[in-house]
């Protein structure tokens, strides 16, 4: 049942969550936006073009893909708005960081826990590499 402590504490913790995401996602959402009318993210484009004319994404994709990768997917995600990405672009995107992103802290638990860290960081990679390319040519 519903009452005002529970409405409270819910609305306590999602003020609390959507805080800590902000902090998160609006200083790079801001960063990648200047970064788009200034030279540098086509430099970044143009130097990742070719790797990622694979996975059928342009060249400014690679920032998103970076930082979801040794960062987490909330900064993926503010990197990649400002972006203009197509549907076929996303899709591609997010199976990508679906299958590896946050590489180094969970790889960290992962090796507390006794996994053999070389072959999940290839099966990670190599999976989202390889789902990458396979979407680019059925979609």
């Amino acid at each position: 049942m519903l009452t005002r402590h529970t409405f409270a504490r819910g609305l306590k913790n999602g003020t609390y969550i959507t805080w800590e995401l902000a902090k998160a996602i609006i200083p790079v959402y801001f960063v990648i936006t200047v970064l788009k009318h200034t030279p540098v993210l086509d430099w970044i484009a143009e130097f990742f073009e070719p790797a990622m004319a694979v996975f059928g994404l342009p060249g400014d994709a690679s920032v998103p893909l970076v930082l979801g990768n040794v960062l987490n997917l909330y900064f993926a995600i503010a990197a990649i708005i400002p972006l203009d990405l197509t549907a076929k672009q996303l899709t591609i995107i997010a199976t990508m960081l679906l299958l590896s992103h946050s590489l180094f802290i969970e790889t960290a638990i992962n090796k507390k826990t006794g996994i053999k860290v070389k072959g999940l960081l290839a099966l990670r990679l190599g999976s989202a590499i390889f789902s990458g390319i396979i979407l680019n040519l059925v979609i």
